[in-house]
């Protein structure tokens, strides 16, 4: 009976792995068949080796110093960051006075004063990175009616989910990067859309976006953009990574220490197991049975 049992769970699983590989296979032919229901993201993102990822991943200030230069320079015109106060600059590396320095660069409303009027100052860091439009319908009105998205929590909010048996396999792989591994498509993503399709007007051929295969952000970035101080590749592709892995400390900054305690946790529970089977055998040992 075991053994049936076994072979049937064996048959499952290959079924389940062969049916989601042909649909993998079929998908991207499904998703230009005239008539057909696209399923978006037409192409799935691509896994980038993070060093972040893993149980012992950990954020490089390096290239979280780079992706907020990118940030500051390219993404700042369109996206706020309105959750992400400028004195967590610090854990990237940087000192109090020039988180100050830093922060100085952007102006703030605040208010009312003493007359009841409210005013703009220059930023200090308590404050949040400010937005560049008043609110949301200026925001949509400077972009064809798509209001930018704010960046404090996109690498989160942007994860793609990934179907069966993948997300079997991401349980033990640990895999939780979905987010950047997206966003770093999408910013690299660009293309000539294929033929017969037709691009709306103001939209731009992007296959990695997660609900449309158009979208109104035109490409942002190109090679020699953004100037770096320590040598680093001034491309397209090194700016993605670099600004994506910045959008997945903003969106959690604790992760290091969340993963430290993480494996601490498992340790001590691993510890704790073999004491308490220890313990059962030391006090049944002395049982008649």
């Amino acid at each position: 009976m075991k053994k049936l049992v076994a072979s049937i769970l064996s048959l499952a699983v290959v079924a389940g792995i062969g049916g989601g590989a042909l649909a993998q296979e079929a998908a991207p032919a499904a998703h230009h068949e005239e008539g057909a229901t696209p399923h978006y993201p037409l192409k799935e993102p691509k896994e980038i080796d993070w060093t972040f990822a893993g149980p012992f991943g950990h954020y490089d200030k390096g290239q979280l110093q780079r992706g907020l230069k990118v940030y500051t320079e390219v993404c700042a015109a369109c996206h706020s960051m309105n959750l992400v106060p400028f004195r967590t600059l610090s854990e990237l590396g940087y000192s109090d006075a020039q988180v100050k320095t830093f922060a100085a660069n952007y102006e703030v409303q605040d208010g009312p004063d003493a007359s009841g009027e409210m005013f703009t100052r220059k930023a200090v860091p308590s404050d949040h990175f400010p937005s560049p439009y008043p609110n949301a319908e200026a925001g949509a009105a400077a972009n064809n009616g798509a209001a930018p998205p704010d960046m404090s929590l996109l690498a989160k909010a942007r994860e793609v989910e990934r179907g069966f048996p993948q997300f079997v396999f991401d349980i033990f792989t640990q895999y939780q990067e979905s987010g950047p591994d997206y966003i770093y498509s999408l910013l690299t993503g660009y293309e000539e859309p294929p033929a017969g399709f037709q691009v709306p007007a103001g939209a731009h051929y992007n296959p990695y976006f997660h609900a449309a295969a158009a979208f109104a952000m035109p490409k942002p970035l190109s090679d020699d953009q953004v100037t770096y101080d320590d040598g680093s590749p001034q491309t397209v592709d090194q700016y993605a990574k670099d600004v994506s892995s910045f959008l997945m400390w903003a969106s959690e900054p604790h992760l290091e220490e969340r993963k430290r305690t993480g494996f601490m946790v498992m340790i001590f529970l691993l510890i704790f197991t073999v004491l308490i089977y220890l313990t059962k055998r030391s006090i049944y040992s002395r049982t008649d049975h």
